[in-house]
């Protein structure tokens, strides 16, 4: 296994195949304040990939150029899989102004199948699924400085390497249940959803009476 980072795209000549596990990392948790600062990225094959979108210290923006990456983003031939895409579909959009399709969110698929709990984290499902631990610890620190320490690295690597898995884990539980067709239809609404958060309706339910 191994963890590769890169500054500001992808290298020429990377194949992630037709699914490609994605997280990212930003400078705090909201998505429409926050920058992107990490996104990462993993073919399933046990290594990660890092794009950083460093800020020059005058305060400059980001350069969020990155053509290939975003050429893997836009292609709908390739399956996106995340956990809790949500945000991350939201940041994506927002700072590379690329509307991710399609995805699969494991967070989605968990509620779907594992009803029998309210923890759905990805930890909990590495845990339970796969047998896995992974740590959190890197989850609160500055992604946003210009270098990342390697306790940084291997956090944001961890987040997609087992998400193919997860993926097979969920299909497999889906189908069992009756619930593919329901949660492919949720994965379908989620570049929707993540632009009306965009659009400050994070907190409305639309589709409320009043």
């Amino acid at each position: 296994m191994t963890n590769y980072l890169h500054q500001g795209d992808l290298p020429d000549g990377l194949d992630f195949g037709d699914a490609v596990a994605i997280d990212s990392e930003t400078a705090g948790l909201h998505p429409v304040r926050d920058r992107l600062c990490v996104i990462q990225l993993s073919a399933g094959d046990g290594d990660a990939h890092l794009v950083q979108f460093p800020r020059p210290a005058d305060g400059a923006p980001a350069d969020y150029s990155a053509p290939r990456l975003k050429a893997l983003l836009a292609d709908e031939g390739v399956e996106k899989i995340f956990h809790f895409g949500r945000f991350d579909i939201a940041v994506i959009q927002r700072d590379l102004g690329i509307l991710v399709s399609p995805v699969f969110c494991t967070k989605i698929a968990s509620k779907f199948v594992r009803t029998y709990t309210d923890r759905h984290g990805l930890r909990d499902l590495c845990n339970e699924l796969l047998g896995v631990s992974i740590s959190k610890e890197q989850q609160s620190s500055d992604w946003g400085a210009p270098e990342l320490s390697d306790a940084q690295v291997g956090y944001a690597a961890s987040d997609v390497l087992h998400l193919h898995k997860l993926r097979d884990v969920m299909t497999a539980r889906l189908i069992r249940e009756g619930r593919m067709d329901l949660a492919r239809a949720t994965f379908d609404y989620l570049p929707t959803r993540a632009n009306l958060d965009l659009l400050g309706y994070e907190a409305v339910d639309i589709f409320a009476h009043s």
